[in-house]
């Protein structure tokens, strides 16, 4: 049986584009037509704009879309009165959404009305849609980005029974304070579907179309199985189907990433903890939050500065009077290996003594209004804006160039960058977007290439962080909020405004996840929620489960109480401090997690199924998950919470990494098994897996700038047959060396006690040089044994070239299990074995 079908329902459409005169009309009758509707539009606009405002003066916008009026007041939001429908529980007795064949009708084919906007379509309907279904699976990932479960629910079926009333849609879009479980469209997309069986194995779907696009999840029954079918519904566009056969999770994405491309390995610093705010005030805030850092002897990487430390929103500008030194600033924090990340979003604010303005508007580099002939105007942060046409690489490299020192003034090279808005938010657009009839500069309308813009955005930020540097070799660090399919090549996502609530914690693993499934593994969502005030128990909770998580950010609104880490107390710091430390303990095991998804496609933060494909019973999981291959973690995130429940496959042993004791489990092979365990206030449930090889650095830091030179403790869990593997990745951590001049080293350390091998390592160096000048900095100064079941009487070591044999010193507790090897003076770019002596 096949694995996918495509088309084989009947729901294969595309609609021809013509112009409302004849199918014939050339293309310059089309453009008569629009700006011969251009000026009444205005005028029904204006008209509207006056019922709507009541007369009164609108001097901006918000964020949400609505206006503020001269007197101070703001547009209150209209209540939309829906029709009640007979079936209305989500799960129980909706009525199927079809469309009946009807007598064509042409209203709205040539435009349409979103509110108070209107929208030209000059070429009519021009939609494409197929579907697909995957034979004999219930099991369907992806569509990202959705506040929802990481498992896609039904949105139609023969009998009414689906879970959501409306299918999934794929727009990208500024949302304020968005709305849980939802198929509401959010910030970013990639429309990617992959399908997860213990039949037909891991398939996936990639429809290649950036217009705004609808999914209908169906699952329906056939001969006594079930099959799941999707329904891909497109604005415009062509058919451009990509099928990924699998048939396992690492074959399907090796295929995924083969065909959008891989990610690019981030500087580890981008791996540490970030400290963000709307906004850190001047320049004296920004140095009592460091110093504040400094006392408590709290780790973190990077500090943030919002659109307030601009001069008017004017951004690649600094406010003179709030920072007037942003070089001794950047400076004083980078002496101990501190970054600073400042916001750069792609509205421009229309100023003619703005230079970036200035020079935009001369080279005509912003997206036209719908005629062609006048550059966009929407309304953002700093008022009336316009903003830049990333389709096109001009511009894009226009904007790379923006970042030169001497054009950026008051950045340094350790200075990186956050794009927000870049949906593209527009206050009084439509949605809080762009009209869908705006032009490109290549006559293109926005409907065409909507979704494609904050990716866009992202790698030109990142393409001008790369060059501004002399020899292009530093890597770039850009967090992005709008994404699509290839922009794990960029850098990092986060998940948007959320809200200082639960149940905003709890759904951030499952988006999370939605993510990873779609190969965008560099993510997080703010830690304590952007909006609101959380209390100290949530903030632990969060800060917890954010520690196991890609992007590692705390964040907060300007109307939100400061959050950083001692604002809630010396004992609940000591906790967030903790988990910050686990964090930055990790961090070689990350950056090896990162270089191997870089190389595999397989996401770094992975669903169950993912690694245990043969267990259904793991497939719906999405409030636990793995690191790579070996840590299983299980954020606490319901509120006094003091037990867990973690499902444990039970094909591996698993270790408390708190405990180093092995988890007590009983089942059959090849299931799984559910296990109620502590988890009180101190404690978030994580699992080193039996079998592995996990490496830390356990020296305290300020920075992971400070501990490059740091020794390796080597954390061995040994499974059931008594073996274990892992790798380390090293490289500079910081420049492009590791792909220009092969500078990076693999240690793949092994243990086979079977054959008295406590542990071996193997290397393989990139080049024959590689990383020569720094083995005395990655030396081994601890292994420590989980599982290990007698006391050794001796352990030998011997390293390549060499004939002489070293005895070790070791301690073995018999109560534990656990083997600690101290200070035995080996580095982990040398080969070497040791060995247990009869």
């Amino acid at each position: 049986p096949p694995i996918i079908a495509a088309g084989t329902n009947g729901l294969t459409h595309f609609e021809v584009r013509r112009s409302k005169e004849c199918s014939t009309t050339t293309t310059s009758t089309v453009k008569n037509h629009i700006e011969d509707t251009t000026a009444n539009d205005i005028a029904a606009d204006t008209e509207e704009d006056v019922d709507r405002h009541g007369g009164k003066e609108v001097v901006g916008y918000w964020e949400d879309g609505l206006a503020i009026y001269a007197d101070g007041s703001r547009e209150e939001r209209k209540e939309i009165v829906e029709e009640e429908e007979e079936y209305v529980d989500k799960g129980e007795g909706r009525e199927q959404r079809r469309l009946e064949e009807e007598e064509f009708d042409t209203k709205d084919m040539w435009e349409e009305k979103f509110g108070e906007h209107l929208d030209s379509k000059p070429y009519g309907p021009m939609s494409v849609g197929m579907e697909l279904t995957f034979p004999s699976s219930t099991h369907l990932f992806g569509l990202p980005e959705h506040a929802s479960s990481t498992q896609l629910k039904t949105t139609a079926g023969m009998d009414g029974h689906h879970y959501y009333k409306e299918p999934y849609r794929l727009y990208n879009l500024d949302v304020f304070e968005y709305e849980l479980d939802e198929t509401m469209a959010l910030y970013g997309h990639i429309p990617l579907v992959v399908s997860q069986s213990v039949k037909t194995g891991t398939a996936g779907a990639f429809w290649f179309n950036p217009t705004e696009t609808f999914v209908d999840i169906e699952e329906t029954p056939r001969s006594g199985d079930i099959d799941s079918r999707t329904h891909f519904m497109s604005e415009s566009g062509v058919v451009d189907l990509f099928l990924l056969p699998g048939p396992d999770p690492a074959a399907l994405y090796g295929q995924y990433a083969r065909l959008t491309g891989r990610m690019q390995l981030p500087p580890i610093f981008s791996l540490g903890y970030h400290q963000c705010r709307w906004n850190y005030r001047d320049e004296a805030d920004v140095y009592f939050v460091n110093s504040k850092f400094e006392e408590l002897d709290y780790p973190y990487d990077v500090l943030w500065l919002d659109i307030e430390h601009t001069d008017g929103k004017r951004y690649f500008t600094w406010d003179d009077k709030t920072f007037p030194n942003p070089i001794e600033m950047q400076n004083k924090l980078g002496s101990t290996g501190r970054r600073m990340v400042t916001i750069i979003d792609p509205h421009i604010k229309r100023d003619n003594q703005y230079y970036i303005h200035k020079e935009a508007t001369a080279r005509g580099l912003y997206v036209k209004d719908k005629s062609g002939n006048k550059d966009y105007d929407g309304w953002c942060w700093p008022g009336s804006s316009s903003y830049l046409d990333f389709t096109v690489e001009k511009v894009r490299s226009w904007w790379a160039e923006q970042f030169n020192y001497d054009k950026y003034k008051g950045s340094t090279p350790t200075l990186f960058t956050w794009n927000d808005m870049n949906e593209p938010s527009v206050f009084n657009g439509p949605e809080v977007s762009m009209q869908k009839d705006l032009l490109n500069l290549n006559s293109v309308e926005h409907r065409e290439w909507h979704n494609l813009y904050g990716m866009l955005f992202q790698r030109s930020t990142a393409e001008g962080l790369t060059l501004r540097n002399e020899g292009a070799n530093v890597r770039p660090f850009v967090l992005s909020r709008s994404f699509f399919a290839g922009s794990q090549r960029y850098g990092a996502i986060w998940t948007g405004d959320n809200l200082a609530e639960w149940s905003h914690l709890q759904i951030a693993s499952p988006m999370l996840l939605g993510l990873n499934v779609a190969a965008l593994s560099f993510v997080g969502a703010d830690v304590g929620g952007f909006f609101g005030n959380c209390d100290a128990e949530l903030m632990t909770r969060w800060m917890q489960a954010a520690a196991y998580q890609p992007f590692f950010r705390g964040h907060a609104h300007h109307d939100s109480k400061r959050r950083e880490p001692w604002m809630f107390g010396d004992e609940t710091m000591v906790r967030l401090r903790h988990a910050a430390m686990a964090r930055y303990a990790l961090l070689p095991f990350w950056y090896t997690v990162f270089w191997q998804s870089g190389v595999s496609g397989m996401p770094v933060m992975r669903t169950m199924w993912m690694q245990y494909p043969d267990i259904p019973e793991l497939y719906s999981v999405d409030d636990q998950y793995l690191i790579g291959s070996d840590l299983l973690v299980k954020p606490v995130t319901s509120a006094g919470a003091t037990t867990s429940q973690i499902l444990f496959p039970q094909s591996d042993c698993w270790f408390d990494v708190d405990t180093m004791q092995r988890v007590d489990l009983a089942g059959s092979p090849g299931s799984y098994v559910a296990k109620t365990v502590e988890s009180g206030i101190d404690k978030i449930p994580v699992y080193q897996r039996g079998g592995s090889i996990i490496p830390r650095k356990l020296r305290l830091r300020r920075s992971s700038y400070l501990m490059i030179n740091d020794p390796y403790t080597i954390y061995i869990a040994l499974n059931s047959d008594l073996k274990a593997e892992g790798n380390l990745y090293m490289d500079d951590e910081t420049t492009f060396d590791h792909e220009k001049r092969d500078d990076y080293g693999i240690a793949t350390l092994s243990s086979d006690l079977t054959s008295s091998i406590i542990i071996q390592n193997t290397v393989k160096l990139g080049d024959i040089s590689a990383l020569q000048g720094s083995k005395d900095g990655r030396m081994i100064e601890r292994i420590v044994v989980m599982g290990m079941r007698s006391e050794p009487k001796k352990i030998m070591l011997t390293t390549l070239g060499s004939t002489e044999e070293v005895t070790i010193e070791f301690q073995y507790d018999d109560e534990s299990k656990i083997l600690v090897i101290r200070r035995p003076d080996v580095s982990a770019l040398n080969q070497w074995t040791m060995r247990l002596s009869p």
